[in-house]
């Protein structure tokens, strides 16, 4: 598979890793265009790459040509691009940019959007994706194949789940190193070394990832699970709700859903 680049910043660079990492692509098949002289030596001399200045160039023989730029910059590149062919697909990462917004921008019928979330940058992502009707299997499936390469991926029917991806997967992130910081500031409150607050946050974060992924289980019975009628995990939640802990979850991912919607 042949895959052209346009923009090799943090999340172009990620997807290329893994993409060594699991051989699904050698270095020889990528090509990389990105504005930034630094950039492109980065890229050709830590992962072999082949970097140039021009997108069109870029995308010439590419089977997959990844947009992975800022939205801003977004309609210039459109008009280099206008006259790809026919069987080459579009796979973008930018936030916001729908379906309608690409085909039409780049005269080019056989797009997918994808919304993948930051670790993917340790391929341990999460992305949504779909694509236009005109986009056949032996195309969906080389979708598949680059995204799956990052983590886990999901494909859905209906474009509206983008944006509510962007909300909760690709925003979820951040929200939960916003709770881990809290965990680790707790427990340096309440007088526990700070080095040792960050080892026991992050190894209950991620035991407890795993826990809800390999048991199946609702996230509600394990939480009753850890919670002893009267207990101290009882007080601690009785706080979090009484702080409306919940209702702030739901009103952020609302407002990066609505927020997501105006791009």
């Amino acid at each position: 598979m042949k895959i052209g680049f346009i923009g090799g910043g943090a999340m172009g660079e990620a997807i290329i890793r893994c993409l060594l990492a699991k051989k699904v692509a050698a270095p020889q098949d990528m090509v990389v265009s990105d504005i930034s002289p630094a950039r492109r030596e980065f890229l050709k001399s830590e992962h072999g790459v082949t970097t140039l200045t021009d997108n069109v160039m870029a995308a010439r023989n590419a089977d997959m040509v990844v947009l992975a730029v800022k939205p801003q910059t977004l309609p210039q590149i459109m008009g280099e691009l206008r006259g790809l062919g026919p069987s080459q697909i579009v796979l973008s990462i930018m936030a916001g940019i729908t379906l309608s917004t690409l085909s039409n921008g780049l005269g080019h019928a056989c797009i997918v959007r994808s919304m993948p979330n930051m670790p993917v940058q340790i391929g341990q992502g999460m992305t949504v994706w779909t694509s236009t009707p005109e986009a056949g299997e032996e195309q969906k499936e080389m979708a598949r194949t680059v995204l799956g390469s990052l983590g886990k991926e999901l494909y859905v029917a209906e474009e509206k789940y983008l944006d509510m991806a962007t909300a909760l997967s690709a925003g979820g992130p951040a929200f939960l190193f916003l709770f881990a910081e809290a965990l680790v500031d707790a427990g340096v409150h309440i007088g526990m070394p700070r080095p040792m607050a960050q080892e026991l946050a992050v190894q209950t974060i991620l035991g407890s990832a795993h826990t809800i992924d390999r048991t199946g289980k609702h996230p509600a019975e394990l939480k009753n699970m850890v919670t002893s009628p009267g207990g101290t995990t009882t007080e601690g939640l009785f706080q979090l709700e009484k702080g409306a802990f919940r209702a702030l979850v739901f009103e952020a991912v609302a407002a990066a859903h609505k927020k997501a919607q105006s791009f």
